[in-house]
């Protein structure tokens, strides 16, 4: 068996892992990544795409928004249609100035593993049997098997940015975690293609048939959605039955102009709400989606797992510049408070923008007459749009 060193070593090389381990890196901290899948499937995952005013912030401070600043789509509000008529969300005036950034996940992924690659820092693909040992101690170790080889690497600490189903979380006692969750009846079918958008900005469309998102990655590439039950197979829906849903959902001036084309694309993701805490265990600190899940309604999960990011980052920049071992065990509580603000706001999109089957008339009607209440006051909207820009990071002190 033969024995690595790092100061930190990252589990997974999603957007998560190499934003932190590009942000390490520059500070000096030395990282070593492994990955459970190949390179080529990590730059081919189709995901989300809206990106908040704090992660375009962080994704600068790396030094990896060369691209994003150049193809990026900088939004200053989006439209909610209910009803058949388009409501406008004025981000920029409502926020005093913040906006979001239109630029896919395969994006950000591409620009953060070319920087990763052009610095020289350790990525290993395909690594296999990932196992993590002494958590509870000051020198934590992992096993793992890459390229027919048992390896053994000694670290300082663990970030486990290896998503839901990674060994990260897997790896801590289940009676040392408590699980909070909600599944959602329905799913998203979403669509990808390379059509113009059909408005400028995202539209959040609420119907009676159903919810439907129009977003884009860029001025020529759009992505669609339509609510389906969770269990939709991809193959009974043509792009033709698609784009005749689409249209149906759409307020008439959108339906008019929508420009439909072949699809790239598609694919059903179930909808649920999951958190786990606490985010740490001794040594080892869970990230993104291996410590909590958000229905995509208000576009959190990749920017929570940035937040998430920040957080660490800033700690261990104060633990290795100045000693402050004692923030480590804050880490949990800091991501906590923006985790389950991020999990109420896309919890309301969710309930007030989608039908739910069980929901009575009652019901339905008190979620249409909320979201009317609140895109009809300058207080409600004014709401909506602090937590679609993102709340702000805590300050780590």
């Amino acid at each position: 068996m033969k024995t690595l060193k790092t100061q930190v070593a990252i589990i997974g090389a999603g957007p998560s892992g190499l934003l932190l381990g590009q942000l390490l890196h520059n500070a000096g901290i030395q990282t070593l990544m492994l990955e459970r899948q190949s390179a080529d499937y990590v730059q081919g995952r189709i995901r989300a795409g809206v990106l908040e005013q704090g992660m375009v912030d962080l994704l600068r401070e790396a030094g990896v928004s060369q691209r994003m600043d150049a193809e990026g789509l900088v939004h200053d509000g989006f439209e909610l249609a209910l009803n058949g008529r388009l409501t406008h969300i004025d981000l920029k005036e409502l926020t005093g100035g913040q906006s979001v950034m239109v630029y896919g996940q395969t994006e950000v992924t591409r620009d953060l593993m070319a920087a990763r690659a052009a610095v020289g820092a350790t990525t290993l693909y395909e690594a296999r049997e990932v196992q993590l040992h002494d958590l509870k101690t000051d020198q934590p170790w992992l096993t793992f098997e890459h390229q027919g080889e048992v390896f053994r690497l000694e670290c300082d600490y663990i970030a486990g940015c290896d998503g839901f189903h990674g060994v990260a979380r897997q790896s801590i006692p289940a009676e040392s975690l408590q699980v909070f969750e909600r599944v959602y009846p329905f799913g998203w079918l979403g669509m990808l293609c390379d059509t113009p958008p059909v408005h400028p900005e995202l539209v959040y469309a609420r119907h009676p048939r159903g919810f439907a998102l129009c977003s884009m990655r860029s001025a020529t590439r759009s992505r669609y959605y339509l609510q389906v039950p969770a269990d939709e197979p991809v193959s009974d829906w043509s792009d033709e039955r698609f784009w005749a849903e689409l249209k149906k959902r759409l307020p008439a001036e959108l339906a008019e102009t929508l420009v439909t084309g072949p699809s790239l694309e598609k694919s059903v993701a179930p909808l649920r709400s999951f958190v786990v805490e606490p985010m740490q265990y001794g040594r080892l600190f869970l990230l993104g989606d291996a410590a909590h899940i958000v229905p995509p309604t208000g576009a959190k999960g990749l920017n929570l797992a940035a937040s998430d990011v920040s957080t660490l980052y800033r700690i261990l920049l104060k633990v290795y510049g100045e000693g402050r071992v004692d923030l480590l065990e804050q880490y949990s509580a800091i991501c906590l408070r923006r985790v389950w603000k991020a999990e109420r706001f896309s919890w309301w999109m969710t309930s007030m923008m989608h039908q739910f089957p069980e929901a009575d008339s009652f019901t339905q009607r008190i979620a249409e007459s909320e979201l009317d209440y609140f895109i009809h006051s300058r207080a409600g909207r004014q709401t909506i749009a602090e937590n679609y820009v993102g709340l702000p990071y805590e300050a780590i002190e």
